[in-house]
């Protein structure tokens, strides 16, 4: 399971007319830790950000999935109450769970969110839907391409 970070950027940006403004912006990482996490959001952001920009906060946010939209340049964090019922009492309890969505407009996020969850075996309610301020998500990268440009060249 993926360990998210929400990550704080600020930094100065010159505006379409000509100004220039310090703005703040939110990122989510995937990461172990909070030192990975700011190292992860220095890394990647530093290829797009001219100049000196810092870290102003990183906080874990509790995300149990995201569903991608390469359309989407918007993203919706989804709380879905997830229901079961107690064997012994008879009781109906429910259990909230956080999701992301990345969609273009609300209607898409739904939609986005409803195909997502199509295979999903468990009864559950959505309870909100909220567009957040997040600028872009980053995943983890699993497939080591990174690590192995890295690494010297053997020169046996």
């Amino acid at each position: 399971m993926a360990n998210w970070f929400e990550c704080k950027i600020r930094y100065s940006k010159i505006l379409e007319t000509g100004l220039q403004k310090t703005v703040t912006e939110n990122y989510l990482v995937d990461a172990l830790s909070f030192t990975e996490a700011e190292a992860r959001i220095t890394e990647e952001m530093s290829p797009y950000i001219s100049g000196e920009f810092t870290v102003s906060a990183v906080k874990r946010e509790k995300i149990s999935d995201i569903f991608y939209d390469a359309t989407g340049d918007k993203w919706y964090k989804v709380k879905t109450n997830f229901i079961t019922i107690d064997e012994k009492t008879a009781v109906e309890k429910k259990t909230a769970s956080f999701m992301l969505v990345q969609a273009s407009e609300f209607k898409v996020a739904l939609d986005n969110f409803m195909e997502g969850m199509k295979g999903t075996l468990a009864d559950f309610e959505i309870a909100s839907i909220a567009e957040t301020s997040l600028m872009d998500v980053f995943p983890a990268d699993l497939s080591g391409k990174k690590a192995a440009a890295e690494k010297p060249i053997d020169s046996k």
